[in-house]
């Protein structure tokens, strides 16, 4: 394949103008629910506003987005790990997920400054008059304590942002030189990264989530945030992809192929998840014992049963049941329907592993955990947006471009 320069790979795989469009109302709404949000902050206790309040609904919708940030590193990384045209042409997509990063930094310091004394019991150890709990939160005061938190987040995100910087630069250089040396860098760190990824996304999620019962623990929760952030970023990849793929440039050049291609793996990571949350269940559940099945049993009484009722019938079943069709996977507007569905469970998944440790064992419909998740989501997609315009939207200059886009042509039969 001939070497193509930067200009001309911009101009022929530039982002649709309507993308800049996208950008300003995505931040537009941000901009209005964030207000919205911040307002909640100061309303009174009675109608589900207070400092307390915005703290519990600022971390899930910081987790969820953080979640779609950090799968795009993840399926990026595996693609370099396994190559193929699945991969290859949804590159663009996640590299711009992953310079979403510094947007979740800045989104967590708020958390990190002000927001620990509002959400984890493990802060208030010295005020806890129950000795059970003030043994357990005693032993774990070398771990759960927090200077040692906050040096572990600063190591996961440095950790992130390398990982990140050195993809996203090495992709940029492959694109101006078209050597094949960056393409052996990339998958060089991807194996290692992958490591990497799942120990700090295991970690983050015991940190930011599992501590908020100091109590309770599990071997299993942290895969399930490894499967659900992939699964998580997938969906909105494919999503993002099928609207691409109806507009030039990339009309014609994704095509039903690709698509069936996605749509093998978003089942695959579909059953990945499932698989985990069923996992740790049935351990728990099985072991029965009181101090564990307590964290289960906060979920399904009150009217949460019925909140996780709906993630195993719309998160697991629907889709899987769908997804068993060739026909609807080549079918790319059908694809992003059910990848946009699964990205609402996703959230829904999320409220239900989070919320009832603040409600425990009563159902409470906080408005402001719905408010926040829009706000930082139209931040992100604003962001997302502005980083998917500064690179043309397929990497040209990749070895097996040519052999990635004849797949489309003649795959699948």
């Amino acid at each position: 394949m001939a070497e193509r320069t930067r200009v001309e790979q911009n101009l022929t795989y530039a982002t649709p103008r309507e993308s800049a469009r996208y950008q300003q109302r995505a931040l537009l709404v941000g901009a209005l629910f964030l207000v919205l949000f911040i307002v909640g902050a100061f309303l009174p206790i009675t109608i589900g506003g207070g400092i307390d309040q915005f703290f519990h609904s600022y971390l899930v919708g910081f987790m969820f987005w953080l979640g779609v940030a950090m799968g795009c590193l993840g399926l990026l990384m595996l693609q370099h790990l396994t190559g193929g045209a699945w991969g290859l042409v949804i590159r663009r997509v996640l590299e711009a997920g992953t310079r979403v990063l510094p947007l979740m930094f800045l989104l967590f310091l708020p958390l990190a400054i002000f927001g620990l004394p509002h959400l984890y019991e493990w802060m208030h150890r010295t005020e806890i008059t129950e000795k059970a709990l003030r043994a357990v939160l005693e032993a774990k005061k070398n771990y759960l304590n927090p200077t040692f938190f906050l040096i572990r987040a600063a190591v996961y995100f440095a950790i992130w942002f390398a990982l990140m910087f050195f993809l996203n630069r090495w992709s940029a250089d492959q694109d101006r030189t078209a050597e094949r040396r960056y393409s052996k860098n990339m998958t060089a760190l991807s194996g290692p990264g992958i490591i990497l990824f799942v120990l700090t996304t295991t970690f983050a999620s015991v940190d930011w989530v599992m501590s908020l019962d100091a109590e309770w623990f599990s071997t299993i929760y942290g895969l399930i945030y490894v499967a659900g952030w992939t699964l998580s970023a997938f969906s909105f990849v494919i999503a993002v992809m099928v609207w691409l793929a109806t507009r030039p440039p990339l009309e014609g050049e994704v095509r039903a192929a690709h698509f069936h291609d996605l749509g093998k793996l978003l089942l695959a990571f579909v059953m990945l998840w499932a698989y985990f949350a069923f996992s740790q269940f049935l351990i728990i559940w099985s072991g029965n014992i009181p101090e564990e099945a307590e964290w289960y049993l906060n979920r399904l009484r009150g009217g949460w049963g019925w909140i996780g009722v709906a993630v195993v019938l719309l998160h697991f079943a629907l889709p899987f049941v769908l997804l068993l069709s060739r026909d609807l996977k080549r079918n790319a507007r059908r694809l992003a329907t059910i990848a946009l569905f699964i990205l609402v469970m996703r959230f829904v998944d999320l409220y239900w592993l989070i919320v009832p440790e603040f409600n425990r064992g009563h159902f409470k419909f906080e408005w402001m955990s719905i408010v926040c998740p829009i706000a930082f989501g139209g931040l992100w997609i604003a962001f997302f947006f502005w980083q998917l315009r500064l690179r043309p939207l397929l990497p040209i200059n990749d070895p097996y471009f040519d052999e990635a886009i004849e797949h489309g042509k003649h795959g699948g039969h």
